[in-house]
Formats: C-alpha cells, sequence, structure tokens
C-alpha cells in the first residue's frame, strides 16, 4: 500500500510524526469486498426438441424421434440431473376403449415443480453426462377394421427407460388388450379389459381397462394412467390420468378412451397418450405420446 506523504508535519501543535494515513488501507479494504457473492450460476447446455424455459429451468418437449444432446456440464455437479415426462402412444378404441400410454416420471423434487402422485416415489432424477441421449415417441394405434382389436401404441423411451403402448380397446365380442394401460373390453358379456402396467414396472406405469356390459352392451372404458376404466352398468367410463407441472403448467397426461355408452373425461389431445374413444363400433385413434426433460440453466 502507497505511504501518504507528509508525516512529519505538526497539526494543532502536535507532531504525527512516525504515524502512517490508513486512509488507503480503507480503501483497498472496500475494494477486496466490491461485489461479494461468488459468481452466478451455471447450468448445463443442451439441444434437442422444442425447448421453453420456465424460471429457472430448461424444458425440451419431444413430439417426434430426436436426440437430447449434451455439450456442456454445469460446475455444480448437483445440477447435472434431469427429471423427465415419458409417455407412450395410446391404444385405439373399437367398442372398448383405448388403453392409455404409460407414463413415468421423476419425483420433480431435483428441478421445482408439481410431479403427479406417480412420480413421487423413490425414483431420482437421471445424472447426465456429456453425450446425446437418444428419445424415441411412441405413435398412437390407429383404428382397426370394425369388430377386432384396436391396435396398441408403440412404446416411448429416454434415459434407459420406456413406456408402453397402451392397450387397444376390444372389438364386439372381444377382450382389451394389455399395454401401459389396458384397453377396454367389447360391448358383450364376457369379455375382459386388458391388463395396464404391461410390462411391470414400479411405480406402475398404468391401469387396467373395464370389463364389457351385455345385455345393456356397453363397452369397457381404456384404463388411465391413475385410475382404471370401468364397465358394465352404465357403460365404459375412461380411466383418468396424470397430471404433471414439468412445463410450467398443470397438464393431464395418459388418459384412457371411453367405450360404448360410456364418458370420456376429454377429447383426445395430441402428444398426451390418450387412448382412443369409441362410440357404438365407430373406431378412435389414440394419440401420440410425449417426451419432456426439465433441467436447472440459471
Amino acid at each position: 500500500m502507497r505511504k501518504i506523504p507528509g508525516e512529519n508535519l505538526t497539526v494543532n501543535g502536535k507532531s504525527n510524526k512516525n504515524k502512517t494515513s490508513t486512509r488507503g488501507k480503507m480503501f483497498g479494504y472496500q475494494v477486496l469486498g466490491f461485489g461479494a457473492g461468488g459468481p452466478s450460476f451455471v447450468g448445463m447446455t443442451a439441444t434437442g426438441g422444442t425447448i421453453t424455459t420456465d424460471g429457472k429451468f430448461q424444458i425440451h418437449t419431444f413430439t417426434g424421434n430426436g436426440t437430447f444432446c449434451v455439450s456442456a456440464l454445469s460446475p455444480d455437479p448437483a445440477a447435472n440431473v434431469v427429471d423427465y415426462v415419458i409417455v407412450g402412444g395410446g391404444g385405439a378404441g373399437v367398442h372398448g376403449g383405448g388403453g392409455a400410454g404409460g407414463f413415468r416420471e421423476s419425483p420433480g423434487s431435483s428441478t421445482c415443480y408439481t410431479a403427479s402422485p406417480l412420480g413421487q416415489s423413490p425414483a431420482a432424477a437421471i445424472p447426465i453426462s456429456v453425450q446425446g441421449y437418444p428419445i424415441v415417441v411412441g405413435a398412437a394405434g390407429g383404428p382397426p377394421l370394425s369388430g377386432t382389436v384396436g391396435d396398441n401404441g408403440s412404446p416411448s423411451s429416454g434415459f434407459s427407460l420406456t413406456s408402453a403402448g397402451g392397450g387397444g380397446g376390444g372389438g364386439r365380442d372381444e377382450n382389451g388388450a394389455p399395454g401401459g394401460s389396458g384397453g377396454g373390453a367389447g360391448d358383450f358379456s364376457g369379455s375382459s379389459g386388458g391388463f395396464g402396467n404391461q410390462p411391470s414396472v414400479d411405480p406402475p406405469q398404468g391401469t387396467d381397462g373395464g370389463a364389457g356390459g351385455s345385455p345393456t352392451e356397453n363397452g369397457g372404458g381404456g384404463g388411465g394412467a391413475t385410475a382404471a376404466g370401468t364397465g358394465a352398468p352404465g357403460g365404459g367410463t375412461a380411466g383418468v390420468g396424470a397430471t404433471s407441472g414439468i412445463t410450467g403448467s398443470s397438464v393431464v397426461y395418459a388418459q384412457g378412451g371411453r367405450g360404448d355408452g360410456g364418458t370420456a373425461w376429454s377429447a383426445p389431445q395430441a402428444n398426451k397418450g390418450f387412448g382412443g374413444n369409441s362410440s357404438c363400433g365407430s373406431t378412435g385413434g389414440g394419440t401420440n405420446g410425449v417426451v419432456i426433460i426439465r433441467f436447472k440453466v440459471s
């Protein structure tokens, strides 16, 4: 620190000999303390899908096959994780409603969003490294010829996790097909809904389809992510889906399709993995799946 001249001056009759001004030192301390608080947070750098933001978080939404490509990691190791929603394609409805695509979700605690009940589990966010991660988005099952079982949806996958396609709904006297959620049964007695959570994972990726309803000729509803489809009496009500806030808004995914004479929770929505609705044999296709990825960037 530079010494201030004039140390031998007499002020008010008193000598300041051998005294050194502290003004320079005090200024130095102020400079050292300026801007305290450390560097700003730096998150991962990644591309792929449709990119949006929610506050401090970045969201990549894949509605078709692609690659989640990570080119740089965060200096904070705890930030090098992603949360996810993976939904398979929905099954087609015939007389029974189509089953919803399988639904799998991380807890949401790592990136601060409200997960569905299926996300509230011991499953952790996925640790990430610099590489490309292949993403597959399952297509919906298409309407079949009248009287046969609807086509299953196709699976969606990412990070070595797979959500199965939804099971197709049964024809006039056909059982519903198994899948992520099971397809509803056809509308004659003796027909059974398809099993959900096929293949089995924990927490379950879906539920069963409803049974057939003769003599009232009501088809079973397709299973949804959080509730099974219902059958007779009263018609095939669609199974309830799962609501997640991973995109920053509350969105319903993986809802089952209506069976004959039943109730649909809502019209099938694109890239939500909904099962197809049925209406007295008028076949309805499901909707494609989706893969959503969320991580902290600031």
